[in-house]
C-alpha cells in the first residue's frame, strides 16, 4: 500500500507542474501572424485562390458607367441604390473578387501575386461578367437605377415641387 501511495503521489505531482511540457504559444511552434495571449487587435490572415473578376475605375473621376457589362449596357455605377450597408457610396477604384472577404467593411485588403502559379482550369479560364446587380441591398430591391424606379412609379410628390 505504501508503494502504491508513493507511486500515485510521484506521478500526480509531476502532472501539476506544466512548465516542462511543450505549450502551444512557444515561438518556434506558432506562426508570427497567429493570435497570442493579450493580443486584442487585428490578426493577419491569408486567403488563397481568389479570382479577380473586375477592377473598376473611380466614380469621383467622373466615371458614370463602371458597372456596365457587354450584355447589360445600362449606364450605372457600382454603388447599389441607397449605398452599401455600413459602407456607403463607392467613390474610389474597386476590385471585384470571388467569394467572401473576411473582416469589417472598410478594412484595407492586401493583394499579391501567388508564390506558386495556378494551373487549375477554373483559374485559367477567361472571366465574362454578364450582369452586375445594383439593386438596393436594404430590403427587397427591385430597380437597378433611379431612372428605372422613377419610370415605374412616376414622379413622386417630393420631386414634383
Amino acid at each position: 500500500i505504501i508503494c502504491y501511495l508513493l507511486f500515485f503521489f510521484f506521478f500526480s505531482s509531476r502532472r501539476r507542474h506544466t512548465r516542462f511540457l511543450p505549450v502551444s504559444w512557444a515561438r518556434r511552434c506558432v506562426q508570427e501572424t497567429g493570435p497570442r495571449a493579450g493580443q486584442l487587435g487585428y490578426h493577419h490572415r491569408t486567403e488563397m485562390n481568389k479570382k479577380i473578376y473586375r477592377v473598376g475605375l473611380a466614380a469621383r473621376d467622373g466615371v458614370t458607367n463602371n458597372a456596365s457589362t457587354a450584355n447589360d449596357l445600362t449606364e450605372k455605377n457600382i454603388t447599389p441604390m441607397g449605398g452599401f450597408p455600413h459602407y456607403g457610396i463607392v467613390q474610389n477604384q474597386y476590385v471585384m473578387i470571388s467569394g467572401a472577404c473576411v473582416g469589417t467593411k472598410k478594412r484595407v485588403v492586401i493583394l499579391r501575386k501567388p508564390i506558386f502559379e495556378t494551373t487549375r482550369r477554373r483559374f485559367l479560364e477567361e472571366i465574362k461578367l454578364n450582369f452586375i446587380d445594383t439593386s438596393s441591398k436594404l430590403g427587397h430591391g427591385r430597380f437597378q437605377t433611379a431612372e428605372e424606379k422613377n419610370k415605374f412609379y412616376g414622379i413622386r410628390a417630393s420631386k414634383a415641387k
